[in-house]
This record gives structure tokens, sequence and C-alpha cells, in this order.
């Protein structure tokens, strides 16, 4: 039987929406029984996880400290239960794009950030701006080099697909694409569609789901004719507006609730935002989800409205 997010994803009139529902690693080391007692009402979306101090894990780069990842990239933590930043690139000039060695690993690992971020993190943003700027064949090179890298991996990974494949990669800043429509045509499209067309001709029933942070939709028409099956867009960077134009009815999404907005927000303005984007969004087919990600900064009544909101919501019926 197709879960409720597949249902959504092909049109197939799921019983509900989907939701799903995430907290950072910061928010139960700060909170602890707090939360756990919030998410305890709401085991439809935790799962009935019981918090334990000293067993629970986290990826390695949510931890304070410094660590280097397969490229050379040095990512930093300060704060733990957060995400890592990277501040030491292995690309500091064009010239380090033609000796740059393509690692050697092939352990199928996809983090988030595997194609488009990854050329920001191996040469900062202002090197990579300037080579997206200046079009000359560095950039090619290195786009070329961490798309072989991410094939292989794929290659590994491909025979152990499941019903929907996960994704994530952040395109978009916070009003714009930083490298253009165009460029983003040119240098990041056929990376995409060459992954997920992978995806599709190894596994022609699996659907791909793609998480990407950032203004991005002027490009998710295209993102669909990469393969994409439903994409994981930010409300605030998008707008609704352009969110129920082009995608409703005919670009799946699992809308990611506005995060800019839970801290500040009282729980009745919460509650207007979740029933807001379902009322402009929602279709008895499907083709729908909601992403509520709860972060360290929103307070303990705002996360509890939220999930009472996520509830109410998901048996909308228009």
């Amino acid at each position: 039987m197709a879960s409720l997010l597949a249902k959504a994803i092909r049109y197939e009139h799921p019983e509900t929406i989907p939701v799903s529902v995430s907290a950072l690693p910061a928010v139960w080391l700060k909170y602890g029984e707090k939360f756990q007692k919030i998410a305890d009402r709401f085991p439809q979306f935790f799962g009935g996880f019981q918090y334990n101090p000293e067993q629970y894990g986290y990826a390695s780069t949510y931890h304070t400290g410094e660590h280097v990842d397969e490229w050379g990239c040095v990512w930093s933590n300060i704060h733990e239960g957060m995400e890592a930043i990277v501040t030491g690139h292995p690309v500091q000039s064009e010239e380090d794009v033609h000796t740059l060695q393509i690692p050697a690993d092939r352990t199928g690992r996809f983090p988030h950030g595997f194609m488009y971020l990854r050329l920001l993190d191996l040469c900062g943003f202002e090197l990579a701006m300037t080579m997206f700027a200046e079009e000359d064949e560095e950039i090619q090179i290195l786009v070329d080099k961490v798309l072989a890298y991410n094939c292989a991996q794929m290659e590994v990974i491909l025979p152990h697909l499941g019903e929907i494949a996960y994704f994530g990669d952040d395109l978009g800043m916070q009003n714009a694409l930083a490298i253009g429509p165009r460029r983003w045509r040119k240098y990041m499209k056929p990376c995409f569609s060459k992954l997920y067309g992978m995806v599709h001709a190894a596994n022609p029933d699996t659907l791909v789901y793609m998480h990407t942070d950032g203004c991005i939709w002027e490009i998710m028409p295209d993102l669909a004719e990469c393969g994409v099956d439903m994409i994981n867009p930010q409300i605030r960077a998008n707008g609704l507006a352009n969110l129920e134009r082009i995608c409703k009815g005919k670009i799946p999404i699992n809308l990611d609730l506005d995060r800019q907005l839970f801290p500040f927000a009282t729980p009745r303005q919460l509650h207007d935002h979740v029933a807001e984007c379902v009322k402009a969004l929602y279709l008895p087919e499907g083709g729908l989800g909601l992403n509520l990600e709860i972060g360290v900064d929103v307070p303990l009544e705002n996360a509890e409205a939220l999930l009472e909101a996520v509830e109410e919501y998901r048996h909308y019926k228009g």
C-alpha cells in the first residue's frame, strides 16, 4: 500500500494531508522533558519517541567542534545541536580546481547540499560566485567533478531505494537565486537531470523528493523537468501566491511552514498561518503536504500551537 505522502505526490486522494514534523537536536537539549510532554500529546507526529539524554544521537556536524569531510572542507560548530558551517575551503583559487581530487569513497552518502552547496563549500561563496559570473572553464570543471562523485554515490544506493528517495540541496537565497535562473539552467539543471534520471531509470516506481531552501519559485518547473516528483519549498522565501500559481495541481509540494515566523508570532497567528496555507493550496486529489520544523528559538507554547494547528488542518476537506 502506498504511503500517505506517496498518494499526495501521485494525486491519489490521500485520506488526510500528510504532515512531517521534526525538532532540531538543540530543541531536545534545551527543553528535555518539557518538550517530551508536548511530543507525547502528538504520537501521530513523533511516533512515540522518548528522549534519553544519555542515548540521544545525532549527526556529527551537529556537535560542537570541527571535523573535516571527504572533500577536505572544514566544518565548525559553536552550538551543540545546531548544524555546523564550512569555515575551511580546499579550493582557494581557480587554479586549485584543476588539482582538486574527487574523493575515492563510495558510501552512497548524499548529505544535505550534495551538488550546488557542495560547490560553495569547496570554494567559499565569493570565489564560487566569481567563477559563475565569469563562466570560464573552471566552473564547469568543478561542477563536473562534483557531479562525477555524486553519480558514483548514486550507483551505490540505486539497488536499495524504496518508495521515495529523499534529497536536499538549498538552491536559493532569501529573495532570489544567487546565480540567477539562466546560469542555474546552464550549470545545475543538467546535474540534477542526470542524477534523478538515474533514479527513475533504475527504479521507475521510486518517487524523487527534494528539499530546497530559499527563493526557488522561478526554477520549480525546471526541477519537475529534472525528475523531482515533490519539492519541499519555504513559504516565506517563495511567497504563497507564487506557490499557488506555479504548483497547485501541477507540482506536488511538501510546504515548509514559516520558520522565520515561529519564534515571534502569537499562537493565534500561527494557527491562522497554517489555515491560510492549507486553504490556498489544498486539493482533494492531493499534491500538498505540510512540513513543520521546530527550532531552538521557538517558545514551547508556540511549538504546541503549531502542532495543534497541523493536527487540525491535516483533516481539511475544503
